[in-house]
């Protein structure tokens, strides 16, 4: 709804936006750090978006139908814990003046799952650009799905705060260039043109033309001249909301650190406190009252929490129009409210492949696709794709739909080559609801997704990973490609789910994890051909589900060795055992898919597998050898890779870096030797 002429004007409205700055500036000189300037700046827009367009409930901050607010420049956090606050979410005067505080609900960036409202979170500049674009794409295949003439149940909007840093970033290239291909009218993007950086004015790094930039990918591109008014602000949100064929970008220019006398405009209000008498002179300059820190005055906070009786009734219009899609519709809703609720359906374990010893030697990409393909029909909630490498990753569902421009609905996912913003905007998809999102790449890219795997395994989202080409086996593409120190890397992420399976029985297994486990998980698959285990002589994959598992158990008198592996390591491990068992050592075989699922098992079931008294360990794995002193302990060795491999055929490589079974096997009796 548009507001008249003169709005800008309104005494409660000024007194409402400067509400947010001096809460702003507050709570950063309580705290004696953080960003007051860019909250100072954005007090308007963020006022207007919040009161007069953005469908919300304070009371309920995880209705299904709200729209979203993403706050990309999450250094500008209490712009958004101000706004918070006034408009009646559960947080209070208190919680802001714990700003940064140990265990406060207001942490120095905006962090999901610790802050009621906040839909992500956000920091590392551009992420919240791309999960913007995921929330938006999510929201328009949901209802492209299950949307009907009479009942767009599923019709949100999702709107963003960017910074010059957000624009500068790669990732929004990345992710907007890909939102306007994709015709995302329900993305609405608002640039803080404040043009100040921590280091100074912009132009000494940038000179960007923002509005060409977007233009030429697709976008609308309105621009607000004076930041501080009001009615030209709420006119082009309106005109971005009136647009539903493309994403709009909306350049505001702001002035960052609004009000205050000498820091306004400057860099000096970027990234500290503003000072005590600095303070004093912005209070006197905004006409506010020397009192007390973070007071509101009444008038102004009554005018905030009308939002609250607003967002119940939006919630109320919604909830009535979806009991009565429910009633016309109950398959559609049924199935739409157990994909909110992140419930998979029932019986979908039973579609899992069973592979046998008979199917034959198969890399586990291959694998992995086999399995995807089965649950594809079974779990319509799977959406993924690749980041240009489809049919190298095995990442796509065959039979169905392409999503492209012209069917959001579809299911086949095509980021280009944008593995960072692929990333991200899964981590949108997964934040919105009702869909589990996965993506493809080599795994030596996981190292450009990085930032938003690391905050995937934040926030505990259920994003899937499938990283092929996992090792120097994928051969004469050569050291540039071969990910010898990713393994390790990504294990260092706390809450990610790093799984190598051996096989395809271990690949199904693997996959079985994915689906049911909270958080992020990483697939890590060859690209040669590795032999399906005859499960007869060797130990079930089950055992896949608890990290690490006996594979094949020593004979003999006295566990004298156990190797370790992972992936298609497992195999030269397998033979090396029989080399010395012939010698008459008697050695075990444990597959380690994932260490972090090891970890969690009981110290009895970790014991069981790897005796503490045995006498050496050797790990095997064509990778860094770091992670796996953990696992061999002072006795153990590794044999590993530290150094990058080479452009050769992948059975050159690993007899020259010494993965053969003989190789292992003289390893292990130079280690008994000593």
């Amino acid at each position: 709804m548009s507001h008249a002429a003169g709005a800008s004007q309104d005494v409660t409205d000024a007194l409402c936006v400067n509400s947010v700055r001096i809460l702003a500036m507050d709570a950063v000189e309580r705290a004696k750090s953080g960003h007051p300037g860019a909250p100072m700046g954005l007090a308007p827009v963020c006022y207007v978006l919040w009161t007069r367009h953005l469908r919300h409930n304070p009371g309920n901050p995880d209705w299904p139908g709200r729209d979203r607010f993403v706050l990309s420049c999450g250094h500008a956090s209490m712009l958004l814990y101000a706004a918070l606050y006034l408009s009646g979410y559960a947080i209070t005067l208190d919680d802001l003046r714990d700003f940064r505080q140990w265990e406060s609900k207001t942490p120095g960036h905006p962090e999901y799952g610790v802050t009621p409202g906040v839909e992500t979170t956000t920091g590392p500049l551009g992420q919240g650009v791309g999960n913007a674009v995921g929330m938006a794409l999510a929201a328009r295949h949901l209802a492209t799905r299950f949307n009907t003439p009479d009942f767009p149940v599923v019709d949100q909007r999702v709107y963003f705060l960017a910074s010059d840093g957000d624009l500068m970033e790669g990732i929004s290239h990345e992710a907007c260039s890909l939102a306007g291909h994709l015709g995302l009218g329900n993305l609405v993007g608002i640039f803080d043109d404040n043009r100040i950086t921590i280091d100074g004015s912009t132009d000494l790094a940038c000179s960007d033309d923002v509005v060409g930039r977007f233009t030429a990918y697709g976008w609308q591109v309105l621009q607000v001249d004076d930041g501080n008014d009001l009615d030209a602000i709420d006119r082009a949100i309106d005109a971005a909301k009136a647009d539903d064929a493309r994403p709009t970008l909306i350049v505001t220019r702001t002035h960052i650190g609004f009000g205050s006398p000498n820091k306004q405009d400057s860099a000096a209000s970027h990234g500290a406190p503003l000072g005590e008498e600095e303070v004093r002179l912005t209070r006197h300059s905004l006409g506010w009252s020397d009192g007390t820190p973070f007071e509101v005055p009444k008038v102004a906070l009554d005018r905030w929490r009308a939002i609250t009786a607003r967002g119940a009734q939006l919630e109320s219009e919604w909830q009535s129009r979806y009991d009565a899609y429910a009633a016309a519709h109950p398959v559609e809703a049924r199935e739409l409210t157990r994909r909110i609720e992140g419930r998979l359906p029932e019986g979908w374990e039973a579609a899992m492949p069973s592979p046998t010893a008979a199917d034959g030697a198969m890399a586990t990409r291959s694998a992995s696709g086999k399995v995807l393909n089965a649950l594809a029909p079974i779990v319509p909630e799977l959406l993924g794709g690749s980041a240009d490498l489809g049919g190298s990753n095995n990442t796509q569902i065959k039979g169905a739909p392409d999503l492209g421009p012209h069917d959001l609905g579809g299911r086949n996912m095509y980021y280009g080559v944008r593995e960072h913003g692929m990333a991200s905007i899964m981590n949108g998809i997964a934040l919105h609801r009702g869909i589990v999102p996965y993506g493809g790449t080599f795994l030596v890219f996981s190292d450009y997704m990085r930032p938003a795997i690391r905050l995937a395994a934040m926030m505990r989202l259920h994003v899937i990973y499938v990283f092929t080409h996992d090792s120097i086996g994928l051969g004469e593409d050569g050291p540039t490609h071969q990910p010898v120190e990713m393994l390790t890397t990504l294990r260092t992420i706390p809450g990610l789910t790093v799984l190598r399976p051996a096989d395809a029985s271990e690949t199904v297994e693997a996959w079985r994890v994915a689906l049911s486990r909270r958080g992020p998980v990483a697939l890590v698959l060859t690209r040669q051909k590795v032999p399906t285990l005859d499960r007869t002589v060797c130990a079930p994959a089950a055992g896949v589900g608890k990290g690490a598992y006996v594979l094949a158990e020593e004979t003999g008198d006295g566990l004298q060795v156990v190797l370790l592996a992972s992936g298609s390591e497992v195999q030269p491990a397998l033979e090396a055992r029989d080399l010395l068992q012939a010698d008459g050592v008697a050695t075990r075989v444990v597959s380690v898919a994932s260490m972090e699922l090891f970890r969690e098992q009981p110290t009895a079931y970790r014991d069981a597998v790897l005796p503490p008294a045995v006498r050496a360990r050797v790990a095997i794995e064509a990778a860094h050898p770091m992670a796996w002193r953990e696992w061999v302990g002072d006795r153990g060795a590794v044999i590993g890779m530290e150094r990058f491999g080479a452009s050769a055929p992948s059975e050159r490589l690993f007899e020259v870096f010494g993965f053969t079974a003989p190789d292992i096997a003289r390893r292990v009796k130079e280690m008994l030797a000593s």
